[in-house]
């Protein structure tokens, strides 16, 4: 079974794994093929978002959903297209608030984020599988006595997610293209036939604007009552973030590949745009509101509800069957994106444990929150759209937010402007939404309580490997190597650097170690640039100082990276390197355990000597640690 789990888990041996380069994929398509892989995300909410829309906002619900489309299209869509300008890896905005805030607060940031990011996709998975078997179950073949089974059968289309990719599930775009398009001109039917009926019924439509004249005193209040109801409609903002993270699969150099993009975002808007606001006219003239309500023929399936009234049930039943495996592959989407984002950051920040590098162990944990949060909010559509808006509004927030200091930081005024007052609209579109709906907040940070705790714990398990991708000497420093006769290496932390420092340092390998400058001692320096960093490249320069030979390293901790040039040397020159250390300053150990953690520093000699010890079993090939 352990052996099952941990498939394709490799295990690096010697230097760490070098993180992985950021190359294009093998297989790379056109952008309108990248954005139905998109599309499943994005697309798939018009499963559920007319209804919802209808519940949040009654016979405001076109109003508000042409206000969502203002802000889909002057708001999320520059912040993205910006987005994918400046992260053409497909990183996201995660990856420029790194860039923007270094050291740890830049990396608990992102930890924060991550929590939101994990609301997000994994009440994707729930939500989308709710709606789905809403579609089952109301749809007219199905037997009766099965209409109490919610929960049971959105458990049983989450778990068969979750067995497809325990067997080896990999996304194909081909499957998505076919998905979308059969959706999309569904979809194109039903709105269309719901549109044509009315135009041809307007005491409908004027029954509506009587309603709303009833209701609203002017269109002034129904603007601001629909700008105070469209937090609750934010899950038509989903896919953005999708959008970006697909951009490495988009054909050509960076260039072509930004640029094929921000096509694909600018057209999946105006579809989606198009869509929402038909879809939200159609269903509020032509759908009594009870039917919207809990237990309602139209409750989490309105566009299912006219393709069966209008286009007979026969056509609805397909209809149906496309929406329920668009939404079934919206969760496959959401699922491939989560175990995505586990090694594209928290092992690079050595924040993971080692089998979490393994996609099966990560499908049961995320299959299993998944059960967790469906029982708990009893695969209803609605009830999961506050927490479903939490994640979406966070994610674009922090989008906005990044855009916003990047243009600051370029000295871009006007844009920082415009993407500070975008940044303000989708603050009070988050915040209103958790004060209404703080389920969602709620779960949320159980995720980043969840994800920092376990983050903290394998940082701390993981202290003691090698954390070195690559070893470089420069040419001064492989010839003070080679002209040694034995490698006597002195470790010395650097301060003001002059003669005296070095001289003294000097009579101290005497005194406490009886070794002789002529010996052909080497002096040897770490500095630490951004402790934060887990891993790096490791790179020796050689330098003459006082005459004193130096050899000088940054690294983003001191023993470990002292351990990893020493079993370098060993394999480079067959010798056996020593290293020199006096005792560290009396100090309470546990103190010197949290320096050691956070900055990188700490009681060196016995950390190094367990880091060399952890590396290299034999102790006959282990080289030698020296403390006096």
């Amino acid at each position: 079974m352990r052996r099952w789990l941990l498939k394709g888990l490799k295990r690096p041996e010697g230097l760490t794994s070098a993180p992985p380069e950021e190359e294009a994929p093998e297989h790379q398509h056109s952008w309108w093929q990248v954005m139905c892989l998109t599309g499943v995300d994005y697309f798939s909410t018009l499963g559920y978002q007319p209804g919802i829309a209808a519940l949040a906002a009654g016979a405001l619900s076109p109003i508000a959903t042409l206000v969502l489309v203002a802000l889909t299209l002057f708001g999320a869509l520059p912040t993205y297209r910006a987005v994918a300008g400046q992260s053409p890896h497909g990183l996201g905005s995660l990856s420029m608030l790194e860039r923007l805030l270094p050291g740890w607060r830049g990396k608990l940031l992102v930890l924060f984020l991550l929590g939101f990011v994990a609301t997000a996709f994994i009440v994707t998975i729930t939500l989308s599988a709710a709606d789905a078997s809403a579609h089952i179950l109301h749809n007219p073949f199905v037997p009766h006595f099965l209409a109490g089974w919610q929960v049971p059968i959105t458990l049983v289309l989450i778990a068969a997610l979750g067995g497809v990719f325990l067997a080896g599930f990999s996304e194909a775009i081909s499957v998505a293209v076919v998905l979308v398009a059969v959706y999309l001109l569904f979809n194109l039917i039903v709105v269309g036939t719901a549109v044509a009926h009315v135009l041809a019924a307007p005491e409908r439509v004027a029954g509506w604007q009587n309603t709303l004249s009833t209701d609203y005193t002017s269109p002034i209040a129904m603007v601001a009552v629909a700008l105070y109801v469209m937090p609750k409609l934010a899950l038509g903002l989903s896919g953005f973030e999708t959008g970006v993270a697909v951009m490495p699969l988009v054909k050509g150099d960076l260039t072509e590949r930004v640029k094929g993009a921000r096509k694909l975002l600018t057209t999946a808007a105006l579809i989606m745009s198009v869509f929402l606001i038909t879809s939200s006219l159609a269903t509020t003239v032509l759908i009594p509101p009870a039917e919207f309500a809990e237990g309602g023929s139209a409750n989490g399936r309105a566009l299912a509800y006219l393709a069966h009234l209008y286009l007979g049930d026969w056509f609805g039943t397909a209809y149906d069957l496309s929406t329920i495996a668009i939404l079934w592959f919206a969760g496959a989407s959401a699922l491939a994106g989560l175990l995505n984002i586990v090694p594209r950051y928290l092992p690079r920040y050595g924040m993971a444990p080692d089998w979490t590098r393994a996609s099966r162990p990560m499908v049961l944990v995320f299959t299993a929150i998944a059960f967790g949060i469906t029982v708990f909010f009893g695969a209803e559509v609605e009830t999961q759209g506050g927490a479903y808006a939490t994640g979406v509004l966070a994610l674009i927030l922090s989008a906005a937010v990044a855009v916003t200091l990047s243009a600051l930081v370029r000295r871009r005024t006007r844009a920082a402007v415009l993407f500070g007052l975008i940044t303000l609209v989708f603050a009070y579109a988050a915040v209103a939404n958790i004060i209404e709906r703080p389920d969602g907040l709620v779960i949320a940070l159980l995720f980043v309580l969840a994800i920092v705790a376990v983050s903290l714990i394998s940082r701390a398990t993981r202290s003691t490997e090698l954390r070195v991708t690559r070893i470089s000497l420069d040419d001064a420093a492989r010839r003070f190597i080679n002209e040694s006769a034995e490698i006597y290496l002195i470790a010395n932390e650097p301060h003001g650097r002059d003669a005296k420092e070095y001289i003294d340092k000097a009579r101290e390998a005497w005194e406490l170690h009886r070794l002789r400058t002529a010996e052909g001692l080497l002096f040897l320096e770490v500095t630490v640039p951004d402790a934060s960093e887990f891993a790096g490249e490791l790179r020796v320069t050689g330098e003459e100082r006082h005459g004193f030979r130096i050899l000088r390293m940054h690294s983003t901790t001191v023993a470990n990276s002292i351990a990893a040039l020493l079993l370098h040397l060993r394999d480079l020159t067959g010798k056996t390197p020593h290293v020199y250390f006096h005792w560290a300053a009396e100090g309470n150990p546990i103190g010197s355990l949290l320096r050691y953690l956070v900055f990188g520093g700490g009681d060196i000699p016995p950390l190094t000597r367990e880091v060399l010890r952890q590396a290299e079993p034999d102790a006959t090939c282990r080289p030698i640690v020296h403390v006096g």
